[in-house]
């Protein structure tokens, strides 16, 4: 029992304890939480990838939960290593009609090849796809658009890898295959397509913006980026740095403020088809100064150099061989490529996998080299 005395001071001066207690709980919960983290590690930790030089902010900073995190199509993808040829083996050439690529290859080599092309781009429907429901011996026909298209993108690879390695193999040899961008799907997802105006109400420069498209990576810039720089070939360009000039914009060459929207939305494009931002290819602080960009930035102005070729040599040329409902639904052209539909969202497609080393076939339009 507590004194009267006490029990009477005690009724005439209350105090508060609750508020004291709870921060007193509040502190301590923070203490624990700090402890754990620096024992245990900071749940969404993050890794910095420096893209330029130290201490101008040229760094790109990654959850570290993301880089671990494998993109679900390597696993799908399929692989078998060649056979070395000998000496003597027949030739692809010789066993079967009409081989008008790839006829060098030995019979074996050639078989395991035309496998692999069917996992990668027709796992369903099988040979078929290309060839028809016929017997082996009509396999020579060219009754199908799929036999004749993949015969181009046949060709159109070994281009790729051999033409664009300061490209395809920036960082390491990885190369590119069917797979690269069809991953098991008949028709590769990110094609693109002509679409024109966009904004019916306008006509001109503001008829082909401030609508959501696909091609403006669902936002209301310019819908046209892709078809000027990836298809086109124009030049890219911002706006001019210096301040009311006599210069108009229609004038040739002028990089008029048309040009600064248009060029955003390539890049904004890019930007999501590799998931990074800005900094990766340029300095923040000049964004339009060659001299002060990183390494990747001429590796990713040698891939948009590398999809033009794509378009305007292997694939817009294949649009009278296409039927209708492969074909664009605004101009009826011909599906084209462009960044994402190799990267799919990541710096590398498939992560930098080594996809050509099985298949030194399609890295070279000689004769290949097996090791």
């Amino acid at each position: 029992m507590l004194p009267q005395w006490f029990n009477k001071w005690n009724s005439e001066n209350k105090t508060d304890i609750y508020g004291p207690a709870i921060l007193v709980g509040a502190c301590g919960a923070a203490v624990i939480v700090v402890v754990g983290l620096i024992s245990f590690g900071q749940p969404y930790a993050t890794d910095s990838l420096q893209t330029g030089p130290r201490g101008i902010g040229m760094s790109v900073p990654e959850f570290k939960v993301d880089l671990a995190t494998p993109d679900p199509t390597i696993e799908a993808m399929y692989t078998e290593e060649p056979y070395v040829p000998e000496g003597g083996e027949t030739l692809a050439g010789e066993a079967y009609e009409n081989v008008q690529v790839l006829g060098d290859l030995t019979e074996d080599n050639f078989n395991r090849v035309m496998a692999a092309i069917t996992q990668w781009v027709a796992p369903e429907q099988g040979c078929a796809y290309c060839h028809g429901d016929v017997g082996i011996e009509e396999y020579g026909n060219d009754d199908l658009y799929t036999k004749v298209v993949s015969r181009r993108m046949i060709q159109m690879t070994q281009n790729l890898n051999e033409a664009w390695a300061g490209h395809v193999n920036a960082n390491k040899e990885v190369g590119v295959t069917c797979y690269t961008c069809h991953r098991g799907e008949n028709v590769p997802s990110d094609i693109w397509f002509k679409l024109g105006e966009v904004s019916a109400p306008m006509t001109g420069w503001g008829g082909v913006q401030n609508k959501v498209t696909v091609q403006s990576s669902y936002t209301s810039l310019p819908s046209d980026a892709l078809e000027a720089y990836l298809l086109n070939g124009e030049s890219i360009k911002v706006h001019d740095l210096e301040a009311h000039v006599d210069v108009k914009p229609t004038a040739v060459d002028y990089p008029a403020w048309q040009d600064a929207e248009r060029t955003f939305s390539l890049m904004n494009y890019v930007s999501n088809s590799l998931g990074v931002n800005c900094v990766f290819c340029h300095n923040s602080r000049a964004f339009y100064d060659a001299g002060q960009v990183t390494p990747q930035w001429a590796t990713e102005l040698l891939g948009i150099d590398m999809v033009v070729e794509m378009n305007t040599e292997y694939l817009v040329p294949l649009q009278d061989v296409y039927p209708p409902e492969r074909l664009g639904p605004v101009f009826a052209d011909a599906p084209k490529a462009a960044c994402r539909t190799c990267h799919k969202g990541y710096q590398q497609p498939l992560q930098g996998t080594n996809v050509i080393g099985n298949y030194p076939e399609l890295a070279t339009t000689g004769a290949p080299v097996y090791e």
